[in-house]
């Protein structure tokens, strides 16, 4: 209240009231000097965003243009000004610092906001990491379940049929999960990009392989029209599968049986474009620009056989502009089909271009411990890593795990971080500590983001796989692995 009032006889204490949380300063003009005036300025530069506090300046009566412009260029740099000229009346001073003192109030106000939203933000970011992380353990766990499963030629189709349902649909909720924690990722800016230079057709064809099976379960064909010469751009590689990859399924969900799926490299002038276009139910002209929006889903399909959150396109974008390239949607109407064009910038620099080396199968007969307190998990792993002919030792704690890997000394150990005793990051300090580089450690885990694998990294961990963990990727890894 104005009972509260604080008389500075220098700038320097007029600073020091500032700092601990004056609602309003009262200067005479006499007082401005801009030749002394940097302390005043640094603690008005220093104020958190959400404050603007409020100076009111007492001028003195100079009537001509000159004196105007004064005025002007004296208080200008001290940002939310009001100037009274003098002689004042005091119901005008007290009406004009009430003012003041209420956008102070309101001032305030909007940090607490501000304050409640960063709550709800971190608050929302730590349960989405536990949801992850509770879905991709039993997810993790259906998948080695299926890997286990054994085909043979005379096996009952129908049979096969259903195992072939189970996998598919564990896949499309693992690409469900993955999308639900980037697109809170990509909104936030905490995706971290790790790039480097690659060649986009490489990339779309890899996309394209994988997809296979879906596509041709769908009955459409695709097909991919690229240049001979490579198209370099400056991305992460991850990120840059997860575009193409989002891109395609999207097509694939909303095109019907028989249609056809066109992807297009090219390079237009400084850009690297890649075209995905489809034959399928298209989109109605005021919901292209929508479409990119988070859980946005234009009604490209009367029957939403396919499902999703309406996340994946959003994630694309999200992940273009983190590369500094843009993502368009264009459709000449519902029943017309649809193409997306995504624009990378080209590298300033044409690489030299090396054949990529060869994945080296995993070789047999290493010895692996697997700390999982998931008995589903630790169990299929187990037999599914036996049956790859390594031997594999078990741990269903972080205690067991430490001592397990101590008195066995295997050669690579796939350490899970959520863990009763000791969790996975002290799993893998003690192991590292005791046993150093004679082990190969593995984070295994359903926890994903970015600060996660930060700390797998400072922990000791060589390597960090987000379950449900591709098996062709795991077994690469373990062929990376140092033999001792």
């Amino acid at each position: 209240g104005l009972d509260d009032t604080v008389v500075c006889a220098t700038i320097d204490r007029l600073c020091a009231e500032i700092t601990m949380g004056a609602g309003v300063a009262l200067l005479t003009e006499e007082a401005i000097v801009p030749s002394a005036n940097a302390p005043l300025l640094e603690v008005l530069a220093a104020q958190p965003v959400w404050s603007d506090l409020p100076l009111i300046v007492f001028e003195r009566h100079d009537p001509t243009a000159a004196g105007r412009q004064r005025s002007r260029d004296l208080f200008a740099p001290l940002g939310n000004v009001t100037v009274l000229e003098r002689p004042i009346h005091p119901d005008t001073m007290i009406s004009a610092v009430r003012s003041a003192l209420r956008a102070r109030a309101r001032q305030y106000e909007s940090r607490a906001l501000l304050q409640k939203l960063e709550v709800a933000v971190r608050e929302r970011d730590q349960f989405l990491a536990m949801l992850g992380h509770e879905l991709r353990n039993p997810l993790g766990a259906i998948r080695n379940a299926l890997e286990n499963v054994p085909h043979r030629a005379d096996a009952d189709p129908k049979l096969e049929r259903n195992l072939s349902i189970v996998d598919r649909q564990a896949r499309h909720l693992a690409s469900l999960v993955d999308d639900l924690l980037d697109v809170a990722r990509v909104t936030t800016g905490k995706i971290l990009l790790d790039s480097r230079i690659l060649d986009l057709r490489a990339v779309v064809d890899m996309v394209l392989q994988q997809l296979e099976p879906s596509i041709s379960s769908h009955r459409l064909t695709a097909r991919h029209a690229q240049p001979r010469a490579p198209i370099f751009v400056d991305c992460d590689p991850v990120r840059l599968e997860q575009i193409v990859t989002n891109l395609l399924t999207n097509a694939v969900k909303y095109t019907p049986a028989g249609g056809h799926i066109d992807l297009r490299t090219r390079v237009d002038g400084a850009q690297a474009v890649l075209d995905v276009s489809d034959t399928g139910v298209g989109i109605a002209s005021d919901n292209v620009e929508a479409i990119f929006d988070v859980f946005a889903q234009a009604d490209r399909s009367l029957v939403r056989a396919q499902g999703g959150l309406g996340l994946g396109l959003t994630v694309v974008r999200g992940l273009v502009e983190l590369h500094g390239g843009s993502v368009k949607a264009h459709s000449e109407g519902v029943g017309r089909g649809c193409t997306f064009s995504v624009r990378l910038p080209l590298p300033d620099q044409t690489p030299e271009v090396r054949p990529e080396p060869v994945a080296q199968p995993a070789a047999a007969g290493r010895h692996i411990l697997v700390v999982e307190d998931n008995e589903d998990n630790r169990l299929s792993l187990q037999e599914l890593l036996q049956d790859y002919g390594h031997q594999v030792d078990v741990a269903a704690d972080g205690r067991e795990g430490v001592t397990s890997a101590l008195d066995l000394k295997p050669e690579i150990a796939l350490i899970d971080i959520g863990l009763p005793g000791f969790d996975g990051f002290e799993v893998a300090r003690r192991i590292r500590e005791a046993l150093g580089s004679q082990i190969f450690l593995v984070a295994l885990t359903g926890y994903g983001q970015p600060d996660d694998r930060h700390r797998t990294r400072d922990a000791g961990f060589d390597a960090h796989l987000t379950k449900p963990a591709d098996l062709n990727l795991l077994q690469e890894l373990i062929g990376t692995a140092p033999a001792r």
